[in-house]
Order: structure tokens, then C-alpha cells, then sequence
């Protein structure tokens, strides 16, 4: 039977592709969104679908989501701040949008028992160096100084909050930490590299990699990424997990400046920028992200499909 979905964050690039995908399959769509980091036309083409509301408010708005959690059977929480530039240049923003946000949330789910899916970070592993990220394994921040780290101090405090509340009443509660997910809608402008680097390829301008370009990173298509948000809302066993979604292709941030530039056919030339140019002295980077996916592919029979070079392919024609 349809179901009814409330999606914090409906108008940003993962939520707005979560709402297709719900609308498609016949499902009640509710977005909550203030449209600081969304994007209007992200979602302006399923307006007048039939069960689709928009919301344009805050998630920080207590009484508004205490008015529609029980008029819903699922909640998606994926409201949040986006991308380094964005933690860098508003750090107070970043924490406490981020941790109000799903206090308040997962409250108004404990008070009416609906279930909740928050969408966190590969950020909380910090700057471990065990290769690659178990769920369970432990994370090493950097220290408070570090204004990178506010973003995953903020989303590693909702893990916690969250799977307190499971233990403490058993209420229905979902984390997965997103590796690097790409795609149409994304934009660059808070420092997302893929579409910064498409971008610049399609003008045959400058892209300008970070740091020494030896940093590895996986890249996760949004399609793939919306095929497990939906089934692991559907898996009732993996209530009160911690759950990776990403995709295991590594490549480095050079590396991917020159298959964009050569797919592209770009007369581009890579800009090498050291990171206390682009961030400000002091900044904190990892070498290398990598999920482990053995625990989404137990639960969930998950695995990621698209690979790299056709999501670059898509976005190039985007």
C-alpha cells in the first residue's frame, strides 16, 4: 500500500532524487525544507504530483514538526549543512542546524513512534587510518581548534542521540553514512569536487585540485544511493545499525581531474591549490576514505552499480 514519507532537506540534491523516487512508486511525499542549501527547481517538477507537499521552513521549527511526524509513517531526516566550504566559512551554523535539527526530529518520532532514517557522514571516521571504514571501528577527529571537524563532531553526536533513543525505548531508527554520493543536481558551490571539476571542464577553464591531488576518494552515484535509502527503510533488522552506502572505486583527486578533462575532450589544465589557500591555514584533510560495504550487502543484498566514469559521462551531458 502507498505510503506516507516526510523528507527533511526534500529539495537538496540526495532528497529531491528520494522524492522521485517515492512519487514514482505511487508513495506520499512531504518536503521540509527552508531552501538555504536545496534548490527550488531540484523539486519544481513534481509540483502539482498528486500527494507531493512542500514545506518551505526550517527543520529547526519545533512546533511545524511536532504538527506533521504523525501524520506520516516514515521520516527521512536529511536536513543538514553542505560541503567543507560550507563547516569552514559557518562553522556555528553547521553545528547547530545539525544537532538541533535531529534532537528535535527524533523527538517528535519518539513521542508519536515513527520510525526515522538520518543520513550521516563518512566524515565521523576522521582521520583513521584503517582501511576501509567498518562501522564499528573507531574514529579519530582532529581537534576542537579544527573548525573541519565541527561537521563531524555534529553528525557523530546525532549517531549517538539517535541510537539512544533505540536502546532506551527501542524506537525504529536507521543511520547510514554516505561516502562522496554523486549526480545530477548536485551543486558545486559548497565545495562539492565532482561537479566543481565538471564545470571547470566545460568551460575549458582552470580545475583547480587541493592540496597535493594524492587524496583518494570514492564516489557513490545518487541513483545507487536512493536504491538503499529505500531499502534499508524497508528492513526492520537493521534497526538500530550503523550502515556504509558508497561505492569501493578509489581514485585520487588528480587522477580524477585528468579522466574528467579526457572524457570531456577539455582543453583544461589542472591548478594545483595548497589547502591553506583554499581553506585557510591549519586545515586537516584524510589520505584515503573507503567504506566497507560487507554490512549494507547482509542486510540489505547492496552493492553499488554505476561506476565512475559513467556517472562523469552523465554529468558531462547534465
Amino acid at each position: 500500500m502507498p505510503q506516507k514519507y516526510f523528507i527533511t532537506g526534500g529539495a537538496g540534491f540526495i532528497g529531491s532524487h528520494l522524492c522521485d523516487a517515492l512519487i514514482q512508486r505511487g508513495d506520499a511525499v512531504t518536503i521540509l525544507d527552508d531552501l538555504s542549501t536545496g534548490r527550488w527547481e531540484n523539486i519544481a517538477h513534481l509540483e502539482g504530483k498528486d500527494g507531493f507537499r512542500v514545506l518551505v521552513a526550517s527543520a529547526e521549527d519545533a512546533e511545524l514538526v511536532g504538527q506533521e511526524v504523525p501524520k506520516h509513517d516514515f521520516v527521512f531526516h536529511l536536513a543538514s549543512a553542505v560541503g567543507v566550504q560550507l563547516v569552514v566559512d559557518q562553522p556555528v551554523e553547521a553545528v547547530r542546524r545539525t544537532v538541533r535539527s535531529a534532537d528535535i526530529l527524533v523527538n517528535q518520532c519518539s513521542r508519536f513512534r515513527k520510525p526515522i532514517l538520518l543520513t550521516s557522514t563518512s566524515e565521523v571516521y576522521g582521520k583513521s587510518e584503517k582501511i576501509p571504514f567498518c562501522e564499528d571501528d573507531d574514529v579519530v577527529l582532529g581537534p576542537s581548534s579544527k573548525r573541519r571537524w565541527a561537521y563531524a563532531s555534529a553528525k557523530l553526536l546525532d549517531e549517538f542521540l539517535l541510537l539512544a533513543h533505540y536502546h532506551q525505548t527501542r524506537l525504529p531508527v536507521y543511520i547510514v553514512r554516505l561516502f562522496n554520493t554523486v549526480g545530477p543536481r548536485q551543486s558545486g558551490n559548497f565545495g562539492m569536487v565532482l561537479p566543481r571539476f565538471i564545470e571547470a571542464a566545460k568551460r575549458h577553464a582552470p580545475i583547480r585540485v587541493f592540496g597535493d591531488g594524492e587524496q583518494r576518494r570514492c564516489f557513490c552515484a545518487v541513483s545507487d544511493t536512493v536504491r538503499g535509502l529505500l531499502q534499508l527503510a524497508q528492513t526492520p533488522s537493521a534497526a538500530g545499525q550503523v550502515i556504509n552506502l558508497g561505492s569501493n572505486e578509489e581514485v585520487s583527486m588528480k587522477e580524477l581531474a585528468e579522466r574528467i578533462i579526457k572524457l570531456a575532450g577539455s582543453r583544461s589544465r589542472i591548478e594545483m591549490v595548497p589547502y591553506d589557500i583554499a581553506y585557510g591555514a591549519g586545515f586537516d584533510d584524510m589520505p584515503r576514505r573507503i567504506p566497507s560495504l560487507e554490512r549494507a550487502k547482509a542486510l540489505l543484498g547492496w552493492a553499488p552499480t554505476v561506476k565512475l566514469d559513467d556517472i562523469i559521462r552523465q554529468l558531462l551531458v547534465d
